[in-house]
């Protein structure tokens, strides 16, 4: 075999291609069975490979959980791009737009699922714990980078700490905007815009038109 392992320099294309492959097969088996049933073994059979061949890419299962991560990550910061481009002081990009892209994501039942599985996953096993934490620090740097460009000034700590409370805003909100805690009504979701909001306005350019 000459396709790149896990944490290689290069990849080949089919190195590539097998490994979206093999992350498939383990979101669909999260998304089946759930949490409980997400196993190397279990993953080799559902993508109808060897269980060696699987950990040629993926050694242990907090190595696979932390691809699935990367994976989702790379999607949702795909999407977030344009918002998230360096852009010129006078013209930063719109908080607004940012996160109601964010919260758009959490209409993919499918996505919902698949978070909700692994941090359960998390819960019981710390070596898919490290792998979330990984996760969000990365997506807190991506949050942190977007409130530096609007807020210069800010302080680094604050800037962290407001990356850190936006992401709990968000992704907690996920539970209860999907139907698993509960259900959104246009009243919360009307808050839940106005508290993220606070969080990453400038506040030297408060604008009412910025308001719910």
């Amino acid at each position: 075999m000459n396709d790149t392992p896990k944490g290689a320099t290069h990849t080949t294309p089919k190195g590539t291609r097998k490994r979206a492959q093999l992350l498939d097969a383990a979101e669909e088996l999260l998304l089946a069975s759930g949490h409980t049933g997400l196993s190397l073994r279990a993953v080799a059979t559902a993508a109808g490979v060897r269980l060696g061949h699987l950990q040629y890419y993926f050694p242990t299962r907090a190595d696979l959980v932390a691809a699935v991560l990367d994976r989702a990550l790379t999607r949702s910061l795909d999407n977030l791009g344009p918002l998230l481009s360096p852009r010129e002081p006078a013209s930063p990009a719109d908080p607004r737009q940012l996160i109601g892209l964010l919260l758009a994501e959490q209409d993919d039942p499918r996505l919902v699922r698949l978070f909700t599985e692994l941090w359960a996953l998390a819960a019981v096993d710390e070596t898919v714990a490290v792998a979330v934490r990984t996760f969000y620090r990365a997506y807190q740097d991506q949050v942190a980078a977007f409130l530096r460009a609007r807020n210069p000034a800010l302080p680094a700590a604050a800037c962290r700490a407001r990356a850190a409370v936006f992401t709990m805003l968000i992704e907690g909100a996920a539970l209860f905007r999907s139907g698993i805690a509960d259900y959104p009504t246009e009243e919360t979701d009307a808050e839940l815009m106005a508290t993220a909001m606070a969080l990453l306005r400038n506040p030297a350019d408060r604008n009412p038109a910025d308001l719910p």
